[in-house]
């Protein structure tokens, strides 16, 4: 992007889940329960890792951590 005249701007990729808003709580914690079993499991992290991308560390991996992410990004 330097390259570009866009000094300082930065592209990566990045996935989530949501839901509708007011969802129960124990809906989201099972999702999220369920998806970091999912990338606990070897043959979805090396799938992860042949398209390129990094399974964020557990403590990111939660809904909370996902909101002040997706909060920062939109900021940028």
């Amino acid at each position: 992007m330097d390259e570009l005249g866009a000094s300082g701007m930065e592209i990566s990729f990045w996935h989530g889940l949501w839901a509708p808003n007011g969802a129960p709580k124990q809906v989201i914690a099972r999702l999220n329960d369920a998806v970091v079993k999912a990338f606990d499991d070897p043959t979805v992290e090396k799938r992860i890792a042949d398209l390129g991308q990094v399974i964020p560390p557990k403590e990111q991996l939660t809904p909370k951590a996902l909101y002040d992410f997706h909060k920062a990004e939109t900021v940028k």
